[in-house]
């Protein structure tokens, strides 16, 4: 029995539609008075269910549509009950967070999430093995389910702290990066990638440097957390290697991106051009990434980045917008899983252009707050950004909902 990709899939749409208006309402009590809600809450509510309900959930879901293109007679059906119990601990956290923020409930659904996380992982591990050897996907997705595994040892630190009341400033910091890094940075990037090198059908025999990339970012994964600790003055051989790990992704990444222009021209030429234009801005929006990492090594740059929030902000949603759920919807559109109209590439349209908008505006704040520069306007600016945002996932999310006639669900 197969999984009905297509089904699960609407559920990606309407929880992004949540996240997209969670992000309208937060951005409106910064720019507004607004007294009712918390924003702390809001943050902790769009956050989780944006990880959970939005990332994960579509990772999950179109992983599992690529082992059903690739082995034959494959039971996808018996990823179902893995697939409910996670929507069901994202609407949990969903509703509670935004309630309460940190309490019983909210924590005891963030808790089971982990548990369905290392369910997902051991049955998913299990199948790769039905996998050819030769297809490199199949190196992104064990390394993407082990970093994900390994991430929520960051969030074991923040329950013991919850417990004990032994709060201390640096640890609780270093714990909550140590998460964040091996969700966005591991799970969300490696299965990305894994996704990516399914759609081309990338093998070993194709390019020796198409494995070579897999071992670089494999390996400099663990050295680049501490990126995000430099504020703690590392000792030195801790910040050369960090150093040398941002390096090598700099390296891989651009390598890996000459090798596969001259490899896979044709298929890339033969992308529609709005699929063309989504995949080209996240390649810059990428190596963009990769770039402010290596240089947030300088330690003068580094201290500034730290103590500027509206970089912090910038940065996160350069990763986990313009490239992790810009790659998501380029992958759900390139393999047909939403009936395509013209109103629906409208949406999407509106929403990449909304993405752009976003990240120029959060990169001109960001830069300016190194002169302590106030940008006109800018929270009424960031809040209309917000609304193009939800409107044009909104008009995607209704069109695909319709129901596809010539299309059977898979």
């Amino acid at each position: 029995m197969k999984l009905n990709v297509k089904f699960w899939l609407k559920f990606s749409l309407i929880n992004l539609c949540i996240v997209a208006l969670l992000g309208v309402l937060m951005r409106y009590k910064i720019g507004f008075a607004f007294p009712y809600f918390e924003q702390k809450n809001l943050q902790h509510s769009h956050s989780h269910f944006a990880f959970s309900g939005w990332v994960s959930h579509t990772l999950m879901t179109v992983m599992i549509y690529y082992l059903q293109t690739k082995i034959e007679a494959f039971n996808g059906g018996k990823y179902k009950k893995i697939i409910v119990a996670n929507l069901i601990c994202s609407y949990g956290m969903l509703v509670f967070f935004f309630f309460q923020g940190y309490g019983v409930i909210s924590i005891l659904f963030s808790t089971a999430s982990v548990f369905v996380s290392y369910a997902f992982a051991y049955q998913f591990i299990k199948d790769l093995k039905l996998l050819n050897t030769d297809l490199l996907s199949k190196n992104w997705f064990k390394a993407a389910l082990f970093f994900n595994v390994i991430s929520t040892l960051g969030t074991y630190y923040l329950a013991y702290i919850m417990a004990t009341k032994k709060f201390v400033q640096d640890i609780y910091l270093s714990s909550v990066y140590y998460y964040l890094h091996f969700q966005y940075n591991g799970w969300f990037f490696f299965a990305c990638m894994g996704l990516f090198f399914g759609y081309l059908n990338l093998k070993k025999t194709d390019h020796p440097f198409f494995e070579t990339i897999f071992k670089l970012f494999t390996i400099a994964c663990f050295p680049v957390y501490f990126l995000s600790l430099l504020w703690l003055n590392l000792p030195v051989w801790l910040y050369v290697i960090t150093v040398i790990g941002a390096s090598v992704q700099v390296f891989a990444w651009f390598k890996f991106l000459y090798i596969l222009i001259q490899s896979k021209k044709i298929e890339l030429l033969n992308l529609t051009p709005l699929l063309s234009y989504i995949l080209l801005f996240i390649s810059i929006a990428l190596s963009i990434k990769l770039l402010l990492q290596l240089g947030s090594t300088i330690p003068y740059v580094s201290q500034l980045a730290f103590g500027f929030r509206p970089i912090v902000v910038a940065y996160l949603h350069l990763v986990l917008l313009a490239i992790i759920s810009l790659y998501l919807i380029f992958y759900t559109k390139a393999n047909h899983l939403f009936f395509s109209t013209k109103k629906l590439k409208f949406g999407i349209f509106i929403f990449l252009i909304g993405v752009i908008l976003n990240e120029t505006i959060l990169a001109i704040q960001g830069i300016a707050s190194f002169s302590y520069t106030a940008i006109p306007y800018v929270n009424s600016i960031l809040f209309s950004i917000a609304i193009i945002l939800f409107v044009g996932i909104l008009i995607t999310t209704y069109f695909s909902l319709k129901k596809d006639k010539k299309n059977p669900p898979l």
